[in-house]
């Protein structure tokens, strides 16, 4: 599956998801994503970052009573692997063993 590239802004909402132990609301994901990343979002900016990642095929949502809850579709360690993958071969010409040998020498 290729992975589409996400903002920074979606990168935090989809944090929020990834680290809930349950499917969340917009309400709760709101919550969660101002009190953790200091941010002042209102519910509004919040849905659009999750509408893009609906359509970016991150997350699925359904109807739960009055309200709708998000489900991963992408696990964040596809995510994280997708990352590091395009960090290594930008940075060390696709070398995991250059990657590690500054890794190692840094710490």
């Amino acid at each position: 599956m290729q992975l589409i590239d996400l903002t920074d802004c979606e990168q935090l909402v989809m944090k929020i998801v990834w680290d809930a132990e349950k499917e969340l609301s917009l309400t709760d994901i709101t919550q969660r994503v101002n009190e953790k990343y200091n941010r002042a979002w209102k519910s509004q900016t919040v849905s659009t970052f999750l509408a893009r990642l609906v359509r970016k095929g991150y997350l699925q949502h359904y109807r739960k009573g009055r309200s709708f809850l998000y489900q991963i579709l992408v696990p964040q360690e596809d995510y994280v692997g997708k990352l590091a993958g395009q960090f290594v071969e930008f940075w060390n010409q696709g070398s995991v063993e250059g990657f590690l040998a500054a890794l190692n020498r840094d710490n």
